[in-house]
């Protein structure tokens, strides 16, 4: 049986008739039913997981919570895209994206932490951390921008740099996308190819399959070493870009003991 011609169930139907469905439908050159209630699902999906961010953004106003989101991952392992399409609906005066650049050489004299330290959420803020301090657990040692000694100092120093946050009353969530090294050579040979990507290929980016096996040793090591009871890793499968942001989200979700919004909820239209 051919993808068009696949057997629709009445939810299927009813999926593909809403709004997402029809644009999804009208969007295909070639009819693909399986591909089009894909989408569908996943964009009703990730609507209703986005409406909980609301809520739990709500509830982090109202009580002057902090919550630190960190998200780690290969190259090309989607973070970016996770977090913009998790924070699309969210109110941008309470919570920042943060991607730091190289450190300055004045960061580079600082103690480790302290230029993250700087960006940590304030009372009532989320932070997303798209890359986080954890480069020096794994990109810094295999491209060799750390030394053995800043490598060990960091390792003994993180687990207990995160216990001090979340005693201070911060959530703390660490995700990790992880994504086979075929499928991460398959979005450098994307990237490479469009004249609109290929701004986002780095040096570092150039040698990642290269140094799969590098990558491999030091990512276990940081699993081994900082998955702890207080500030534990949730892994996420992430060839599959669509499941990796709903996985990513209901992990937020779930991490967070928020309230639903009452007020938002009497605003919401009765369907």
């Amino acid at each position: 049986m051919s993808k068009s011609q696949i057997k629709l169930s009445d939810e299927d139907i009813e999926l593909l008739n809403t709004k997402i469905g029809k644009k999804y439908l009208l969007a295909q050159k070639k009819l693909d039913l399986a591909e089009a209630l894909k989408m569908t699902r996943y964009e009703h999906d990730m609507r209703g997981l986005q409406e909980q961010l609301v809520h739990l953004q709500n509830w982090v106003i109202k009580h002057d919570e902090r919550v630190i989101v960190i998200f780690e991952g290969r190259d090309v392992a989607g973070k970016g895209g996770a977090i913009r399409r998790i924070t699309a609906h969210i109110n941008p005066r309470h919570f920042r994206i943060v991607a730091l650049p190289q450190p300055t050489n004045e960061e580079r004299g600082q103690w480790y932490f302290q230029r993250y330290v700087n960006e940590l959420p304030k009372p009532g803020e989320m932070v997303f951390f798209d890359r986080s301090w954890y480069n020096r657990a794994v990109v810094e040692p295999v491209n060799g921008f750390c030394t053995q000694e800043e490598y060990d100092i960091y390792m003994t120093q993180v687990n207990g740099f995160e216990n001090m946050l979340v005693e201070s009353g911060a959530y703390l969530i660490k995700l990790y996308f992880s994504i086979s090294r075929k499928e991460q050579a398959r979005r450098f040979k994307d990237i490479a190819s469009s004249p609109l990507k290929r701004w986002k290929m780095t040096p570092v980016d150039k040698n990642a399959q290269d140094l799969w096996d590098e990558y491999t040793k030091y990512k276990d090591l940081m699993f081994e070493q900082t998955h702890t009871p207080v500030a534990p890793w949730s892994v996420i499968e992430a060839d599959e870009k669509t499941e990796a942001r709903l996985t990513a989200l209901q992990n937020i979700l779930d991490a967070v003991p928020y309230e639903l919004d009452e007020e938002l909820l009497k605003l919401a239209p009765s369907n």
